[in-house]
């Protein structure tokens, strides 16, 4: 090999290595320039949701998805403001305004000792009352079976004693005019009026 020669062959290896390196950095440019671009967008969606965060509107007081507010407020509770005996019904009414809450069976005096007329107020409210016989003096032991059953709820004054709604054991006599002037239910019905009664509430008792 002359010289001419060797120098013809390092060109050409020159030009060899040359082509591969170019070859070489030509791969790797479109990796780092993917890198750059994938680093660009991540900043660009952290910064959107760090510093432009999307806002909800301003929710209508009364309007929501399930409905209005009233929509899920439970119903108010009907309230008795007054009890009314009507004597030819023979049954007493629970009334809230104009609207009747419950209405019971009642015993009521007879023609001789009547149960009076008119407005009055409710004064006595007693649970398990004791009674004491107005013939004898005799005192029962208060409950079920007592003359007055198990709860008492006075509302005026005769001069043959207290008038008012009490229970009875003597069932039979309701619907009946059986009693000395007070009104029977019975036991489980005088309950009953007695969870909607309180003191200074209006007893209106019509013929």
């Amino acid at each position: 090999m002359n010289q001419r020669t060797a120098r013809h062959q390092t060109a050409r290896l020159w030009r060899t290595v040359g082509l591969v390196a170019l070859l070489l950095i030509g791969l790797t440019l479109p990796v780092w320039a993917n890198g750059q671009t994938d680093a660009v967008v991540t900043d660009a969606v952290r910064l959107e949701l760090e510093y432009t965060p999307e806002r909800s509107l301003p929710a209508d007081n009364n309007v929501y998805g399930l409905g209005r507010r009233s929509d899920h407020l439970p119903a108010a509770i009907p309230q008795a403001d007054r009890v009314v005996l009507r004597l030819g019904d023979r049954r007493v009414y629970v009334y809230d305004g104009e609207q009747i809450l419950e209405n019971y069976p009642v015993a009521i005096g007879t023609p001789e000792t009547p149960t009076p007329t008119g407005q009055f107020t409710v004064t006595q409210m007693v649970v398990n009352p004791i009674w004491q016989s107005p013939w004898t003096g005799e005192v029962f032991a208060p409950g079920a079976n007592s003359a007055l059953g198990l709860r008492w709820i006075g509302f005026t004054s005769l001069p043959n004693g207290d008038i008012g709604f009490h229970g009875t054991p003597t069932i039979s006599s309701i619907g009946q005019a059986a009693s000395n002037g007070c009104v029977r239910l019975t036991n489980e019905d005088v309950l009953s009026l007695y969870s909607h009664v309180k003191m200074g509430m209006t007893v209106v008792v019509e013929p």
